[in-house]
């Protein structure tokens, strides 16, 4: 056993280059049986396997730095630094995050979680070496999924523009979570293709000049003229060349030694270099090698038998989207979708099956996606963009400026709006109340469970300008379905009504609300209870209503606080002249939250039913004795 031995990159270069295979099925094995017990993305880390070791063989981190796009692949890196022995806290609460920390390890250069933003990282890393007139390497480590979003080619641009020195190894795999689309992954193909036919060539050129009689002459027939056949099939030059990029690739990414050989020759290259490789997601376990896009991210499983399909009947609300918005585009035909990259996570892989006219698959591209909305919208259609809430924070201006400035009835469909837990600070969705709900025009809401979410789905149709729904991650709350009331513009929905204290939700916290609302019944008090529905525009009924009636007024969001629904809310009351009054706003606090269970963090940062719960009798005892 090898692996057991390696503590940091300097015992992986103690090692001979022929027992880094063997090193590289004992890494692989690792992953396996690690991450099947803890969940994690599996079928991208077990790709990047022999890649990460020669670059630990080559290089010699942390004073050479490598940049990992979004850092899910960052596992193998991971283990090769010290980490290993922490891999069963891996996305645990207090445990191993994800994605690459600086405050995690010395061996991670740069905080990662979002896709594309790797070669810019790195000239800026690598500029601030030039600087300080030091020698390190830079390598960023990008893949192809990458390569569809808008800020990977604007690095591109400018990376050769003074020739700064810089490697970029271009991990390319055909695949993002889903297949990878688009005009670059066409162009990778050709280059995989163009590759293949210099290869054959080169073997035809052996055998042809072999032959005693007319061998020479048929090559040069065949390859000497203007019009030869690789000119006819491929391109000569490459887009990278044209960029001032030293192109060099494809490359067997599996092939440790031709990896090392190459890194090697890079390190003493002083203009960019992009070295093109090719892997397979999964590589090493058939399941993943077979379904990557479902091994994508994993929770537990069994390494022996894979992932089996869930019994769980329950629907998530993505389940839930995904089967409305077919049921929508059936009776509507001008209903679009669109997604960034992400057709199988956000529900909408049946809607692209039944509907591909009506269907878009943009890439790692929101800024295109909303602003391409834009226009279906002006052509007089309805796109429904679905993605998630920490991805759509990328496209803030283009919401702006190009949907609601022209008030546009583009519908955003927010998932993973809330805690989404294990991916943590880079993917929580506890931003979007905060840069949503002030903009003109835009109508958001969230509903507080599966059917109130049908129905917002249904009545954002009916609307004339953009919309935005937000609803979380995992199992479709059925809290009270048997309750429910009619949505309308703006106003909130009373579910109890009761005296002195107001508790008011929004969105997906009125399972907390409706716990916090029972204790407080079984301690004699009798609370209103307030379905928000609306953070924008907020219901100035209910203004009025609170700031008259309720003593306490107390709200719950799964957003931070500042600029959330209960500041809004807050500001509105003062704007309405509240005196006596409490207010006190239960949102997650002015920082970024770390990765964990849902449930311990809600506990974490005082946001459970029983810690709501405590904290409004100890508010009520304290102004009581006030």
């Amino acid at each position: 056993m090898y692996l057991e031995k390696i503590n940091s990159p300097e015992d992986v270069k103690k090692l001979s280059v022929d027992k880094l295979d063997i090193l590289a099925g004992e890494i692989r094995e690792f992953l396996v049986n690690s991450v099947s017990h803890t969940g994690g993305h599996l079928a991208s880390n077990l790709g990047v396997v022999d890649l990460t070791i020669a670059m630990h063989y080559c290089f010699c981190c942390p004073r050479d730095k490598f940049v990992w796009d979004v850092g899910h692949q960052a596992y193998t890196h991971k283990i090769l630094t010290g980490r290993k022995e922490e891999f069963d806290t891996l996305r645990k609460l207090d445990g191993l995050s994800g994605f690459p920390k600086t405050n995690e390890s010395k061996y991670d250069s740069f905080n990662t979680g979002h896709s594309s933003t790797s070669i810019a990282a790195a000239i800026g890393l690598a500029k601030a070496r030039d600087l300080m007139g030091h020698t390190y390497n830079v390598v960023s480590v990008i893949g192809d999924g990458a390569m569809t979003g808008g800020m990977a080619y604007e690095a591109l641009n400018n990376v050769g523009r003074d020739h700064t020195k810089l490697i970029i190894v271009l991990n390319d795999n055909q695949m993002s979570i889903s297949e990878n689309v688009g005009a670059m992954s066409k162009y990778l193909s050709e280059l995989i293709l163009t590759q293949k036919y210099m290869n054959a060539k080169s073997g035809l050129q052996k055998k042809l000049k072999s032959m005693p009689v007319g061998g020479e002459q048929i090559y040069n027939l065949l390859y000497k003229g203007k019009g030869t056949l690789k000119n006819a099939i491929m391109p000569e030059n490459s887009m990278f060349e044209h960029l001032g990029i030293k192109y060099v690739g494809p490359i067997d990414g599996h092939d440790i030694k031709r990896l090392v050989s190459v890194f090697n020759r890079a390190k003493k290259i002083n203009v960019p270099v992009l070295i093109h490789i090719i892997t397979k997601k999964g590589k090493g376990y058939e399941p993943a090698e077979i379904m990557p896009s479902v091994y994508h991210g994993v929770g537990k499983f069994d390494a022996k038998i894979g992932v089996l399909p869930s019994t769980d009947k329950k629907e998530t609300y993505s389940d839930v989207f995904s089967r409305k918005i077919l049921e929508m585009g059936a009776v509507n035909n001008k209903i679009c979708a669109i997604t960034a990259a992400m057709p199988l996570g956000t529900g909408l892989s049946k809607f692209a099956s039944l509907y591909p006219k009506r269907f878009f698959d943009v890439g790692i591209a929101e800024e295109y996606a909303v602003t391409f909305a834009a226009g279906l919208a002006k052509g007089g259609f309805i796109p429904v963009f679905a993605v998630y809430s920490t991805f759509l924070q990328r496209s803030y201006d283009q919401i702006v400026h190009d949907v609601c400035i022209q008030n546009l009835h583009v519908i955003f469909a927010i998932d993973r709006a809330g805690i989404v837990g294990d991916d943590g600070e880079t993917h929580q969705g506890i931003y979007d109340i905060s840069y949503l709900a002030h903009i003109p025009n835009l109508t958001v809401m969230a509903p507080k469970n599966k059917a109130e979410f049908e129905g917002m789905l249904e009545y954002a149709v009916t609307l004339s300008g953009p919309v935005a729904i937000r609803y979380p991650r995992g199992e479709a709350s059925e809290i009270m379905i048997a309750v429910e009331k009619p949505i309308e513009k703006g106003k909130a929905e009373y579910i109890y009504e009761g005296e002195k204290i107001a508790l008011v939700s929004y969105g997906a916290m009125m399972d907390e609300a409706a716990d916090v609302y029972s204790c407080l019944i079984e301690e004699g008090y009798n609370p209103t209870l307030i379905n928000a529905r609306f953070a924008s525009p907020i219901d100035t009924g209910l203004i009025s209503d609170l700031a008259k009636n309720y003593k306490y007024i107390f709200t719950m969001e799964d957003n931070i606080y500042s600029g959330g629904f209960g500041a809004l809310l807050a500001q509105r009351l003062c704007e309405f002249g509240v005196k006596d009054n409490v207010i006190y706003n239960f949102a997650f606090p002015d920082m970024y939250i770390e990765h964990g269970n849902r449930n311990l963090l809600f506990d974490r940062y005082g946001m459970s039913a029983e810690k709501i719960f405590q904290k409004i009798i100890q508010i009520i005892g304290d102004n009581r004795n006030g």
